[in-house]
């Protein structure tokens, strides 16, 4: 099976860039702190690293090996390394560079392979971001959240073919609507057999709405980020990256989507697939907008979906993303204990390694709720005592009992950026002190800090003593300030970099460390374009609906160039696509369907396949009319007008200086 290799930002119309792709950069990377070690060193006396049930589940069922061989695209660009994380040795103390914690957390991340979870179930880890899991059932198998890339579900769906069996998909489940989730479909089944029939794909309600509205709506500013928050910009080893906490990172293939064919729509819905009974619970947003947990009868089995895992999940990701709410969260969970934790005896999730026994699932289940819980209650308590969003995260801490369970810790999310996040879903991003209510934007303002602060060298000498201290995250705060008054002080871009570095190197959370580094080595060697994974693939943007493309189009407009302009439009796609009516005015394109307006300045009529070739710059929109796809009626000076008043977004944009 062939995949059409993609440039990691889709270039909608042109609307996005499309960067090249380089080497790592190379980064002046610094030894771990004397600061540094006493913290790391500190945890080892704090936390049970002489636990290791988690590594005996991590190997429970182990089949076989990832083949060793390196995946690449069409292209020869590489998508997935299975060997680039060898350097993560299990039983090996962490490097000084790398929080104790973390460590552990990649170690066991690191097990890869096929696994038996129980007879007739049986997952792919760390062959990508996420787990793969396969079913067995009475006609065939069905495959459980296909990955990222199609490139790296191939390899995954080869391999359990070699050990069990060539065996037809006769059905595909996306549990829930993050691309990690569905994005290598069409490694796994062919769309024919989708239509035909042979295949059915199973989602819960929302699903296809919600994958395509995150990835594209936001998707050039959280892509950028994204490229931080997994470390696709670092080198993998002790310096750099290490792992994402949830799973080692993405893959960096062609991301693909295939429309559900049948859609869960409540809680107790019950399906016979493949001969086995799955009853369904609905999780609307919970850990993704659209998700969906169920049991199944026969296999004694639980499927958290991502509602379990092991580790404090993001209820707000650092890529961007928003926020989740932590309450239902619990409530779902607790839902699930008691529905199904009287007689389950393995619960499975789409990433880490499964839990065995009804005892360890129900304790498993009952940190994870009252962690949730925990947080959003405790977060409200002490706003409303009067504490602002920073000092509730300040003081903020787990009861020992949450804290010193492993699967609690902050590998993926954080306390710290989890409880700023449910003071936000409550209560905004204002703190209710007016003198935050209008401040300076950073640029303006850090000039006037370093004026008060008695200038640059004043600043980086005391500074410089902080950070001889330890005081990184202080050093980091202040000469970040100096940076954005001075983008060329380099004294301050590298002792702003070597603070963030020592951070990054005691952070606990994956997507930190990654921030942190990434940021040293921006602030380093500048933005370097980099791979990154794409998720605004052809897939997702044949799933837009018109609707949904019109409205990304209107996020393009740039209100001052369109101010002065007026024109309404008609966009005849023909036959069940329909008919809309734009309207760009005061800045703003607005669109009507289903109406035609008579007296609109031009009329466009063109199909929605060809629209896709725009969009997928298969096509110019000159090449499509003369080729007679595309016909302009009335006055094309007016299509011409709202398409110059579109802005393009560049993907490599500045993240730690002006």
């Amino acid at each position: 099976m062939k995949f059409k290799p993609l440039a990691h930002s889709l270039a909608l119309c042109g609307l996005l860039a499309t960067p090249p792709a380089y080497v790592y950069a190379d980064a002046s990377q610094k030894d771990a702190a004397p600061a540094t070690k006493q913290a790391n060193d500190a945890l080892y006396q704090q936390l049970p690293f002489d636990n290791k049930t988690d590594f005996t589940d991590a190997h429970k069922g182990f089949i076989a090996a990832l083949p060793e061989a390196v995946i690449k695209g069409e292209g020869g660009n590489v998508v997935w390394d299975p060997k680039k994380y060898a350097f993560i040795k299990e039983g090996e103390k962490s490097p000084d560079t790398v929080n104790p914690s973390l460590w552990r957390q990649s170690q066991l991340i690191n097990i890869s392979g096929l696994f038996e979870v129980t007879d007739g179930i049986y997952q792919i880890r760390n062959l990508d971001l996420s787990n793969m899991t396969i079913i067995e059932g009475k006609e065939g198998i069905t495959v459980v959240d296909p990955l990222v890339s199609a490139e790296t579900a191939k390899v995954g769906m080869d391999l359990y073919y070699k050990h069990r069996g060539q065996k037809p998909v006769v059905a595909v489940i996306y549990t829930h609507s993050h691309v990690d989730h569905y994005g290598g479909v069409r490694g796994v089944v062919r769309e024919d057999d989708v239509k035909s029939g042979k295949t059915k794909i199973y989602a819960p309600a929302g699903f296809m709405e919600s994958a395509v509205a995150e990835n594209i709506m936001a998707g050039n500013v959280m892509s950028r980020r994204a490229s931080y928050m997994y470390g696709n910009l670092l080198q993998p080893d002790a310096r750099g990256q290490v792992g994402a906490g949830l799973g080692t990172t993405t893959s960096a293939g062609t991301v693909t989507l295939i429309a559900p064919t049948d859609y869960i729509t409540r809680t107790g819905e019950k399906r016979t697939i493949d001969g086995l009974t799955y009853e369904f619970m609905m999780a609307p947003g919970s850990e993704a907008p659209a998700e969906m947990l169920w049991y199944i009868e026969e296999k004694k089995t639980i499927e958290a979906a991502e509602d379990v895992t092991h580790t404090l999940h993001n209820t707000y990701s650092l890529r961007g993303a928003k926020i989740r709410e932590p309450l239902p969260w619990s409530k779902y969970i607790n839902d699930a204990i008691n529905r199904w934790g009287g007689k389950a005896e393995v619960l499975m999730a789409q990433h880490h390694w499964p839990t065995w026994g009804n005892d360890n699932i129900n304790t498993l289940m009952k940190s994870q709720r009252d962690l949730y819980r925990y947080i959003n209650d405790q977060t409200l308590r002490m706003a409303n005592e009067g504490y602002t969003r920073d000092e509730i995260a300040a003081m903020f801490k787990l009861p020992p009992s949450l804290a010193k369970t492993w699967a609690s810790r902050g590998y993926y999310g954080s306390v710290s950026h989890d409880v700023k996040a449910t003071y936000v879903l409550y209560l905004g991003w204002f703190d209710g002190n007016p003198a935050t209510l209008d401040e300076l934007p950073p640029e303006e303002g850090a000039k006037k800090f370093v004026e008060y602060m008695g200038g640059a060298d004043s600043i980086l000498q005391k500074a410089k003593a902080d950070y001889d201290k330890g005081n990184f995250r202080w050093v980091a705060q202040v000469v970040s300030k100096v940076v954005f008054a001075d983008p060329d002080n380099k004294a301050a871009r590298e002792l702003e970099a070597d603070a963030l570095e020592q951070l990054g190197y005691q952070a606990e959370s994956g997507p930190w460390r990654n921030f942190y580094l990434t940021g040293a080595q921006e602030l380093r060697t500048g933005v370097k374009q980099l791979p990154t994974p794409n998720t605004a693939s052809p897939d997702t943007v044949r799933s837009m609906t018109p609707e949904m493309f019109f409205d990304y189009l209107a996020l393009h407009i740039n209100g001052e160039k369109a101010a002065d302009l007026k024109s309404v439009l008609n966009v005849d796609f023909g036959g069940e696509d329909g008919m809309y009516k734009l309207e760009l005015e005061n800045g703003v394109l607005n669109h009507t369907a289903g109406v035609r307006d008579e007296k609109a300045d031009a009329t466009i009529n063109m199909s929605r396949d060809t629209m896709n070739k725009i969009l997928l710059r298969e096509e110019t929109l000159k090449q499509a009319q003369d080729k007679g796809e595309v016909q302009i009626t009335g006055n094309a000076q007016k299509v011409d007008e709202l398409l110059s008043s579109l802005d393009k977004f560049d993907f490599w944009f500045n993240m730690v200086t002006p």
